[in-house]
């Protein structure tokens, strides 16, 4: 496998990218969800940031083969870190007052973007995983249908206040609301 990072962008559904963490990451490569069918054989990590993919869904949906090669390359230990939108993206689907809306079924999380169930999460964020701090901002109105996840590790707010915001770690995935002022480097893990 080559040291080459894909990145999902394009103009709303993965728009919320740093050029500080692209500079950061190794032979950077980009495509479009909405469109692209990604070769994953030679990625060493997927990058998913943040973004409003609640105002594409019908898009995202169509591009079923994308969602299917993601979820096939987070099963077989992939890296991906996912970021606000991106860990949407990975749940299992997101509502609207549309409908529901398949996603990459990656987190078996249901997230909903019902104008009843929105409701704004702001602030900065920390949080230590494998030894290492992480920083970084929460910005959503969407949230998880039912009760919040449980998160592998704690988040804390600027004045170091526990918040609610979970970060899951499967496999070698990692994702979370946060969006990130660093890529973590994912240890393979093959559990």
């Amino acid at each position: 496998m080559t040291d080459r990072t894909l990145i999902a962008r394009n103009d709303e559904s993965f728009s919320f990218l740093y050029q500080e963490v692209i500079d950061s990451l190794h032979n950077v490569t980009f495509f479009d969800p909405e469109h692209d069918m990604p070769a994953l054989d030679d990625v060493s990590l997927l990058y998913l940031p943040g973004g409003y993919p609640e105002k594409h869904l019908e898009a995202l949906v169509a591009a079923a083969e994308t969602r299917r090669r993601i979820k096939e390359y987070a099963e077989r230990g992939g890296c991906i870190v996912a970021e606000c939108g991106g860990m949407m993206y990975l749940c299992k689907e997101i509502i609207t007052d549309d409908g529901k809306f398949d996603m990459c079924g990656v987190l078996p999380y249901s997230i909903t973007a019902r104008r009843q169930d929105r409701k704004l999460a702001l602030g900065y964020r920390r949080f230590v995983l494998d030894g290492e701090e992480y920083r970084g901002h929460e910005f959503h109105y969407t949230q998880f249908l039912g009760d919040t996840p449980e998160s592998c590790v704690q988040v804390y707010d600027a004045r170091g206040n526990e918040v609610p915001t979970p970060v899951f770690r499967y496999k070698n995935v990692l994702a979370s609301y946060t969006h990130l002022y660093k890529i973590p480097v994912i240890t393979n893990k093959n559990t």
